[in-house]
């Protein structure tokens, strides 16, 4: 999926200075460590890339309290859900396979600072979410977490990604086309939906 955004510049593989995953024993099935990686962003701030963790739900259920009405309500196309365990539980537990989701963590203060997710929608479409902390924006990062779910979605036999927007939200809009394989708009009352191919996007393709 081209893009003006460039691929993450990855770091060394030592992060001892921080906890960022559990031990090897500690993790769930199915876990792609693969998808493991330290980039920086364009402002040379630095990120902790990851896929989700049933760990991380007091993490989220705090995200989704603090955060401001403007990003819930473009986040969710309207008024938050009510953050529950069995809410905490769906966004968290995945399967990395039908359903994904990375994190992005701070470097230096080991908080999340953006994550992205793919659910099944039809045979071979995933619809994606992204949500990136106010002051993280504008770096990069949802381009980035948008390239790499893509590509592990490609390789998992989802062919097709689908999104809603609110109209007005000028900073998703930007960020699905910095992303590429913009397909079909559809604006129904307010509402954008949007489809990228991700066929090129499979394993030993070039991106």
């Amino acid at each position: 999926m081209p893009g003006r955004a460039d691929a993450p510049r990855t770091w060394g593989p030592s992060v001892e200075h921080v906890k960022l995953v559990p031990d090897a024993e500690k993790l769930p099935p199915g876990y792609p460590k693969e998808y493991q990686r330290e980039a920086v962003l364009r402002d040379d701030r630095r990120v902790f890339i990851r896929p989700i963790l049933p760990g991380d739900g007091p993490d989220l259920a705090e995200a989704i309290k603090t955060a401001d009405p403007d990003t819930l309500r473009r986040r969710f196309l309207g008024g938050p859900p009510r953050v529950t365990s069995a809410l905490l539980a769906h966004l968290t537990v995945v399967d990395y396979v039908r359903r994904f989701a990375l994190v992005a963590i701070d470097m230096a203060s080991a908080r999340g600072v953006a994550i992205a997710r793919y659910e099944p929608a039809g045979e071979g479409v995933a619809e994606i979410a992204v949500v990136v902390r106010p002051q993280w924006r504008r770096a990069g990062l949802g381009t980035m977490l948008i390239l790499l779910l893509a590509r592990a979605a490609a390789d998992r036999g989802v062919h097709t990604f689908s999104a809603s927007y609110l109209a007005e939200n000028r900073p998703v809009e930007a960020l699905v086309e910095d992303a590429g394989g913009l397909g079909r708009q559809v604006i129904k009352q307010g509402i954008v939906e949007v489809s990228m191919a991700l066929d090129h996007l499979k394993e030993g393709r070039s991106s």
